[in-house]
């Protein structure tokens, strides 16, 4: 099953609906961790030592640090930018099949706009 970092201005609502329906999901929120307000290459590089997944509203900063590892070959397991006003019932079941049935590392260097 995949692992996720929701970043600090992921909305906590789409976290939590997420953990109702399956509390055995691995995400950790950023602001609960030592890279708690930490710029954005932090936090990639981070994810990338851990092999997380970020699931982030920020299509403004984060997808160009995301591609430049890419760019770089660098380590980039992925990044869900999730539409902030999308129905947050449809963004929990996207993300549930995507953690459900994707491969540990099959979204290694992509970035995945959600919902589709």
């Amino acid at each position: 099953m995949l692992r996720f970092v929701a970043d600090e201005n992921f909305n906590y609502d789409i976290v939590r609906g997420l953990w109702r329906r399956n509390p055995d999901l691995d995400i950790v929120r950023a602001q609960d961790t030592e890279f708690s307000g930490s710029d954005d290459p932090q936090l990639l590089e981070w994810l990338a030592q851990e092999n997380r997944i970020l699931l982030t509203h920020d299509v403004r900063t984060i997808t160009r640090y995301a591609y430049e590892r890419v760019r770089l070959g660098l380590k980039m397991p992925g990044v869900f930018e999730v539409k902030r006003r999308a129905p947050l019932g449809q963004v929990i079941e996207d993300i549930l099949l995507l953690a459900e049935v994707s491969h540990a590392n099959e979204w290694e260097g992509q970035i995945i706009y959600l919902p589709s």
